[in-house]
């Protein structure tokens, strides 16, 4: 005969074991009070699963400098995430390859705020193409992950 605590056990096992496979880490956003399309941006990072919190900072500035994003760069929001920087509307596929590669990078970042990239989606406007750009200590920059026709979220 199987006991209570067995059971209890096995499906407590079985409830939490692909729960714990699925979690994502936690992300820090700095943005201006202001600015509506960093939230839209937070909001599709909890929408694929992230816990997301968000910090309204007046100095984005000095936030940016700390995190050494070059400036040019740099857009309207700077998110921390597992030890990465994340600057801009970063796609959720950037974020992932990138958590999952653990490249010697301080970070990835989408200059500027391409119509249609995440949190900049606009209702019947072409996306813009756009490149997320990787970036590392001593000023070296790459191209991470090209989206030459924008992005069609699919979040």
């Amino acid at each position: 005969m199987i006991s209570r605590r067995f059971t209890l056990g096995f499906l407590v096992a079985a409830i939490s074991t692909p729960l714990r496979a699925n979690i994502r880490p936690a992300v820090t956003v700095f943005r201006s009070p202001s600015c509506g399309c960093c939230g839209a941006w937070a909001a599709y990072l909890r929408r694929a699963g992230f816990p997301v919190t968000i910090n309204n900072d007046n100095d984005l500035a000095q936030v940016k400098l700390r995190a050494g994003v070059p400036e040019g760069l740099q857009s309207c929001h700077t998110a921390f995430i597992d030890g990465y920087v994340v600057e801009g509307h970063v796609p959720v596929e950037a974020i992932e390859k990138m958590l999952s590669m653990r490249p010697s990078i301080l970070g990835i970042a989408v200059p500027g705020m391409p119509t249609g990239s995440p949190g900049m989606e606009t209702p019947g406007a072409k996306p813009d193409p756009f490149k997320v750009m990787s970036f590392a200590k001593g000023g070296a920059q790459d191209v991470f992950i090209g989206y030459p026709n924008g992005y069609l979220s699919s979040r």
